[in-house]
């Protein structure tokens, strides 16, 4: 089998690879970064996006088990955990948005609550191993931050986990009332780490998230995640 191309990052991609990848509204190419590439050149901080990139995405079954805790169908569960998570992720208190997910009112010591809060985060904590050598990799050669749409709950769980001393900055959605993909998280965070955009590479998984941060003039990357044998 031929070697898989690399790219350094950021880069102008040939011809052939640029067209399997999506472009920006500028008309360039993003660049496809994988876990493979993390030795090639980058600036001076690596901003880092959390969901599907340092971890797995839900597993299907977990969600599944959300579903029962609150008393719906798996889809109907799933499409209203994503219809209301926006004011969610920027800061808007647990109960309220289970509630609205429920469609019912829940107090905020409901233990439905505490049973939903705790099994969210369950889901997303699934860390990805390729992520995790990529995170390693890059904590020993540049200066890490993240950036998550996260709502309270995940953030301080991430806080917790060990390998989060790793960043010297944590940016969360929910304590900056801001979220991707809007211009106005990636302008607290150039004013929080004192960068120009120049000097960021964004990693996310997202085009969207990536299209709005190359806007700024951000060095943002697409990250493409290895596949996992059982197809998370």
């Amino acid at each position: 089998m031929a070697a898989r191309a690399r790219y350094r990052v950021p880069c102008l991609l040939p011809a052939r690879a640029a067209a399997r990848f999506p472009r920006t509204d500028l008309g360039e190419p993003l660049t496809a970064f994988r876990p493979t590439d993390q030795e090639e050149a980058v600036t001076g901080w690596m901003l880092l996006d959390y969901g599907e990139v340092i971890s797995l995405p839900q597993p299907a079954e977990e969600v599944a088990a959300m579903a029962v805790l609150a008393g719906q169908d798996p889809d109907a569960f799933r499409d209203r955990y994503w219809h209301h998570r926006d004011p969610y992720d920027r800061g808007q208190a647990p109960h309220l948005y289970w509630s609205n997910v429920l469609g019912r009112d829940l107090a905020a010591d409901d233990p439905v609550v505490t049973d939903l809060n705790a099994a969210d985060v369950a889901s997303w904590s699934h860390l990805d191993p390729a992520g995790m050598d990529m995170l390693q990799e890059l904590a020993g050669r540049h200066r890490l931050a993240l950036l998550s749409n996260a709502p309270e709950p995940l953030a301080a769980a991430i806080d917790e986990a060990p390998w989060a001393a790793m960043f010297a900055h944590r940016f969360y959605s929910c304590r900056l009332a801001l979220a991707k993909p809007d211009a106005a998280i990636f302008e607290r965070v150039l004013h929080h780490l004192d960068a120009d955009p120049g000097q960021i590479t964004f990693l996310d998984d997202r085009a969207v998230n990536v299209h709005a941060a190359a806007a700024l003039g951000i060095n943002a990357v697409l990250y493409r995640a290895q596949p996992h044998a059982q197809g998370r």
